[in-house]
């Protein structure tokens, strides 16, 4: 397996939430930090109604445009915003829910955005996938001529 990570100590990781997981999103950026990565938080700062497309499309135009090398969106159940962020070519979004789902978004997808759901994982758990997510490597070889496929 290379050592294909999906981003290094101080690159910029952008993470962005509705206001279901204002919480959690704190949380995880400063599991980010610690990791050593320059967070950039896109919103939302408050537990007042949003539309969580508009989170999504943050996280995915800066990841798109390599503003950020790799990006953590989450909402409820984590499906709509990972949908919104997929709409943006060259990001997968991959919404993980466990250690299989976060080590094989990465393994095998070379997905670039983890996507949760605050009100699905328990914030520990969803912690401890961050983890697995940003320290498991892109095993490439016959994986990267199907994420080639993706677009």
């Amino acid at each position: 397996m290379s050592d294909a990570r999906i981003a290094q100590p101080g690159d910029t990781i952008v993470i962005a939430s509705d206001h279901a997981g204002v919480e959690l999103k704190s949380q995880m950026a400063g599991d980010l930090k610690r990791m050593g990565f320059t967070v950039k938080d896109l919103g939302t700062n408050s537990s007042d109604s949003v539309d969580y497309p508009d989170f999504g499309h943050a996280v995915g135009k800066a990841v798109e445009t390599h503003d950020a090398k790799a990006g953590v969106v989450i909402c409820g159940t984590g499906i709509g915003i990972s949908i919104a962020v997929n709409r943006h070519p060259g990001v997968r979004a991959a919404l993980v829910h466990d250690d299989m789902t976060a080590r094989m978004a990465r393994e095998h997808n070379d997905a670039n955005v983890m996507a949760i759901g605050a009100r699905i994982v328990p914030a520990d758990r969803a912690r401890a996938l961050l983890k697995i997510f940003f320290e498991t490597p892109f095993e490439g070889g016959r994986h990267a001529r199907r994420v080639e496929k993706l677009g």
